[in-house]
């Protein structure tokens, strides 16, 4: 499909409609015009016909009455015989041998020369005596042709006033419809930071506009708060650990201890491994804000659990897959289960006094994963914000145990950008309870 023309799409809105407005109705205007002017000489010379066809029924009466016809007002009556000849003492008519055959077939014919034509119409009766007399009715069609031109050029005219109308009146109209548009604008451009359009009184298109475009000021309001939020969060999270980093450097070179120097090396490692952890889910959540998504395929998870439980590591509680069901598949990407396994069964590791269980279960068109752990659980009023970024139940706990608080926020991100929803609660061993539900995908065949 082509594009506009530049020029065009430069055009205020106003001057497009009221253009395509006027386009539209000339052209309407002029077809209209054109197949009326064309109509118009078949409809004149219809209407002749008409009354020449009047006028041929008393005259016939006459003739067969052997009466000489009555003059009619506009119309002369001719008596012929069958070959044309005139039989009422007056000048023959200027008809032609083919014409007069029209005429003996009731067919209407013109005649004359141009600017004095005539229009005849025939009809054969028989007279007393037996003989067959034709009729010949005829009406002048003095300017004809000039009327037909003049009516023409005349309707032209009237298209042409009349798309000029239209195009005054669309202007007036468009110009009416966008004022409370315009003052919509205004208002936009003087709105205080918080502050929302006034919607109008009538409930139309325009108050429409008005409620989405105050609902995308909300939108833009709450992002910018999160994205402020969030950057002074990781501007904070990000300086604890530099910070720590640079003091132990500055104690190291202080202390050229050796002994003193690796125990603080290994501070520092720790530290570095923490920042390099913090920045790797910063830029993960990026990646996730800027709508980078793979795609998406079935996943089995019940392996891919089972795979998440094997890669925790040495000294981490009992944790063990529960085998509820034998093979559950996922709309999801494997990267994104992956990253989800890991993260809930970390955070359990840190919180968990001896065991952690994780099971697969299936209702209806969803799957869910539940990993339960005998902790100390989450408290009611912590269970909304635990999925916020850099959000901590307590932020020492978090820091002595190496939490950047924003695994269960990329958590939360992976499994609601498949249309997912993740959860928190009490387990059935005290604890917390994470539950993460995605949408079943049809199963395939491994073998």
């Amino acid at each position: 499909m082509s594009r506009p023309p530049v020029w065009w799409s430069r055009r205020s809105l106003r001057f497009r409609l009221t253009a395509t407005a006027a386009a539209i109705t000339l052209a309407v205007l002029l077809g209209v015009a054109l197949l009326a002017s064309r109509g118009l000489g078949p409809l004149l010379t219809t209407s002749v016909d008409g009354e020449l066809r009047d006028a041929l029924g008393p005259a016939a009466a006459d003739v067969s009455a052997g009466r000489p016809p009555q003059p009619l007002s506009g119309v002369t009556v001719r008596v012929l015989d069958i070959a044309g000849n005139p039989l009422d003492g007056m000048q023959a008519p200027d008809l032609n041998p083919a014409e007069i055959r029209n005429l003996k077939a009731g067919e209407a014919v013109g005649a004359g020369e141009q600017g004095s034509r005539w229009r005849w119409l025939g009809q054969v009766v028989t007279a007393p005596d037996g003989s067959q007399r034709l009729l010949a009715a005829g009406a002048g069609l003095v300017g004809f042709t000039s009327a037909v031109r003049g009516g023409g050029e005349w309707l032209i005219w009237t298209a042409s006033g009349g798309a000029v109308l239209s195009a005054l009146a669309t202007w007036l109209v468009v110009r009416s419809v966008l004022r409370p548009v315009g003052r919509m604008r205004q208002s936009v451009r003087v709105l205080p930071s918080g502050q929302r359009l006034p919607l109008p009184g009538s409930h139309d298109e325009l108050r429409d506009l008005a409620t989405e475009f105050n609902a995308l000021l909300a939108r833009q309001e709450e992002i910018s708060d999160r994205l402020r939020r969030f950057t002074g969060d990781a501007a904070h999270e990000l300086r604890s650990p530099v910070a720590s980093i640079r003091v132990q450097a500055e104690v190291a070179v202080t202390n050229p201890d050796p002994e003193l120097a690796q125990e603080t090396l290994a501070d520092i490692l720790a530290e570095s491994e923490r920042l390099s952890a913090l920045l790797d889910g910063l830029l993960a959540l990026a990646r996730s804000d800027a709508g980078e998504v793979a795609p998406a395929e079935p996943v089995e998870l019940v392996s891919e659990a089972r795979a998440a439980v094997e890669r925790l590591p040495a000294g981490s509680p009992q944790a063990r897959v529960s085998g509820t069901v034998g093979q559950a598949w996922a709309h999801a990407a494997p990267a994104e289960v992956e990253l989800v396994l890991n993260n809930l069964l970390r955070n359990a590791c840190r919180y968990a006094e001896g065991q952690i269980v994780v099971s697969v279960v299936t209702v209806r068109s969803t799957v869910r994963v539940v990993v339960d752990d005998d902790g100390p659980g989450v408290a009611p009023e912590h269970r909304d914000r635990i999925f916020d970024r850099f959000y901590r139940v307590s932020d020492d706990r978090a820091r002595s145990s190496g939490g950047t608080g924003l695994g269960l926020a990329m958590v939360a991100e992976a499994v609601r950008r498949r249309g997912g929803r993740v959860t928190v609660g009490e387990s059935p061993e005290g604890g917390a309870r994470f539950q993460v539900a995605w949408r079943a995908a049809p199963a395939v065949d491994m073998s």
